[in-house]
C-alpha cells in the first residue's frame, strides 16, 4: 500500500522468533540501567561532597553524569515497557521529543568530552595557566555552551520530519526512536532532512572528534618531550581514564551509524543490540571508569562503604 499520511504512532522494532526472550532482555536491561543511574548519582554525590573535587575535571564528570542520566532515562524505561507488557506503539509526538532528546544530548556528551580534552591539553601543556584558564566560571560557560550547542543543531530533525507524509510501513528499526529510522519510513523526498542531519553530526560530533584527536598530539608531543619514561607515564596516565571515556562514546556511535549506512540487509538482532548498546554502554562505563581511574574518587567510596557496613 503506497497511500501517503501523517502517522499518528510509530511500532517499536522486536526480534523476530525471540519474542518469548523479551522478559529476560528487559531483566538485563533493567540492571544495566539500575547500574548505569546508581553509579552516575553517586559519581554527584561524591564531587558535591568532596570540596577536593570542586574542580573543572571533576564538573564537567558531572556534567557527564546527568546526561548519562537523561538519555538513559529518556529511553530504557520506554524500551522496558515495550519488553515487559508489549506496548510496541509509541506516538508520533513522543517518538519526535525522545528522538531530539537522543540526539542533542548525544551532542551535549561529545562537546564535553571535547571540554575535558582541553582540560588535559592545559593541564599538561601549560600547568602553570591551567587554574586561570580554566576557572569554574569558565566551566559553567562551556556547559551552557554545550547545551545551546545541542539544542541549535538538532532541533531542526524533528521539525524537518514533521511536515513529511509517511508510508504505510510504521515499523522502527530499533526500540526507540532515531532521526535516520524515522526518516527512511517517510514516501516523499527526504533529501533536505537527510542533508541536514548528517552536516549536524559532522560538524559537532566529527568535529570534536577531531579536535580531541588533536589535543591528544598535542599532549603526546609535550608529554614526549620530558626526560624519563616514567615521568612521560605518570602524566599521561592522567589522560588515561578521559581517553577510555572518549572511546565508550565514539565506538557504540560510528557502530550504530555503520549499522545504519551499511547494515540493512544485517538481522534486527544487530540492529537492536547496536542501538541499545549506544544508550546504554556510555552511562554505564563513565563512572566505573572514573572510580577505577580516579584515587579520590576511590577513596570516597571506601569511605562511604566502610560508613555503611559500621
Amino acid at each position: 500500500n503506497s497511500s501517503d499520511f501523517s502517522p499518528s504512532f510509530f511500532i517499536l522494532a522486536s526480534i523476530p522468533g525471540l519474542e518469548a526472550a523479551h522478559f529476560w532482555m528487559a531483566i538485563l536491561l533493567c540492571s544495566l540501567y539500575i547500574l548505569a543511574v546508581t553509579g552516575n548519582c553517586m559519581v554527584l554525590f561524591i564531587v558535591k561532597m568532596e570540596p577536593s573535587l570542586h574542580a573543572p575535571m571533576y564538573f564537567f564528570l558531572c556534567m557527564l553524569a546527568v546526561i548519562d542520566l537523561a538519555l538513559s532515562t529518556a529511553t530504557v524505561p520506554r524500551i522496558l515497557s515495550f519488553y515487559w507488557f508489549n506496548t510496541k506503539e509509541i506516538s508520533f509526538s513522543a517518538c519526535l521529543v525522545q528522538m531530539f532528546l537522543i540526539h542533542t544530548l548525544s551532542a551535549i556528551e561529545s562537546t564535553v568530552l571535547l571540554a575535558m580534552a582541553v582540560d588535559r591539553y592545559v593541564a599538561i601543556c601549560h600547568p602553570l595557566r591551567h587554574a586561570a584558564i580554566l576557572t569554574n566560571a569558565v566551566t559553567v560557560k562551556i556547559g551552557l555552551v554545550a547545551m545551546a550547542r545541542g539544542v541549535i543543531f538538532f532541533l531542526p530533525l524533528p521539525l524537518l520530519l514533521l511536515p513529511l507524509p509517511f508510508c504505510s510501513s510504521r515499523v522502527l528499526s530499533h526500540s526507540f526512536c532515531l532521526h535516520q529510522d524515522v526518516m527512511n519510513l517517510a514516501c516523499s523526498n527526504t533529501t533536505p532532512s537527510m542533508v541536514y542531519g548528517l552536516t549536524a553530526i559532522l560538524l559537532v560530533m566529527g568535529l570534536d572528534a577531531v579536535l580531541i584527536c588533536l589535543s591528544y598530539i598535542l599532549i603526546l608531543k609535550a608529554v614526549l618531550r620530558l626526560a624519563s619514561w616514567k615521568e612521560r607515564l605518570k602524566v599521561f596516565s592522567t589522560c588515561i581514564a578521559h581517553i577510555f571515556v572518549v572511546l565508550a562514546f565514539y565506538v557504540p556511535l560510528i557502530g550504530l551509524s555503520v549499522v545504519h549506512r551499511f547494515g540493512k540487509d544485517l538481522a534486527p538482532l544487530v540492529h537492536i543490540t547496536m542501538g541499545n548498546i549506544y544508550i546504554l554502554v556510555p552511562a554505564v562505563l563513565n563512572p566505573i571508569i572514573y572510580g577505577v581511574r580516579t584515587k579520590e574518587i576511590q577513596r570516597r567510596i571506601l569511605n562511604l562503604l566502610h560508613i555503611y557496613n559500621n
